[in-house]
């Protein structure tokens, strides 16, 4: 247990560092020299956890979308316990993906940065895409669950509404991240309320507190 316990630890530090330099000087600063001067280790330790760019900015992503599905899940078993709507927990775990914040901007910085190595390397591009259908699949089961118990209409189809909502929270974020004096954090989330209120238009039957 130790020694996994002690890679597990040399994993997250690698790819913080790679974190804080994309964030700070870009996604052409990381190599691996500068990757263990930041993570404070030696070239040979980086080396021998990862042998190229590619392996530490997947880790990298890894990392951050962890962080984020498990925001996501504690919101929701908040929500859940609160009796917040579905509507509610959605919106609050789509503005997970928004750089409303340091922590989230850091975050998207490194997927803006991986979405343009992807764009090059087949590898990459595949955990993007199977990333982003896991993120739509999530969302589709949040608007059938919706269906279930009365906030969303009959004959909705999830997985269209899915793909619309996740691109158009997509979009809200790389509008925040371009202009953030001219996206401020109210205007974005009554966007996305404005959004979701489309789909979610009932009220959930054996809800408490709504």
């Amino acid at each position: 247990m130790p020694r996994v316990a002690d890679h597990d630890a040399r994993h997250g530090q690698i790819s913080d560092a790679v974190q804080r330099l994309i964030v700070r000087d870009g996604l052409t600063a990381v190599t691996v020299a500068r990757t263990a001067a930041e993570a404070g280790m030696s070239v040979g330790l980086v080396q021998h956890y990862f042998t190229a760019k590619d392996e530490m900015l997947l880790a990298t992503f890894t990392r951050v979308n962890e962080r984020f599905t498990a925001r996501v899940d504690a919101s929701v078993n908040r929500g859940e316990a609160e009796g917040r709507t579905i509507a509610d927990m959605l919106r609050q775990a789509l503005a997970e993906l928004i750089p409303l914040d340091d922590g989230r901007r850091a975050e998207f910085l490194v997927r803006l940065a991986f979405s343009g190595q992807a764009a090059h390397n087949a590898r990459l591009a595949t955990v993007q895409r199977e990333t982003l259908a896991g993120v739509r699949a999530r969302v589709a089961r949040a608007i059938d669950n919706g269906t279930e118990c009365g906030e969303v209409a009959e004959g909705i189809d999830g997985a269209e509404q899915a793909l619309s909502i996740v691109a158009f929270a997509e979009g809200l974020a790389l509008h925040t991240h371009i202009d953030p004096d001219g996206t401020p954090e109210a205007a974005v989330l009554a966007a996305l309320d404005e959004r979701l209120g489309r789909v979610f238009t009932g009220t959930c039957r054996g809800a408490r507190g709504r």
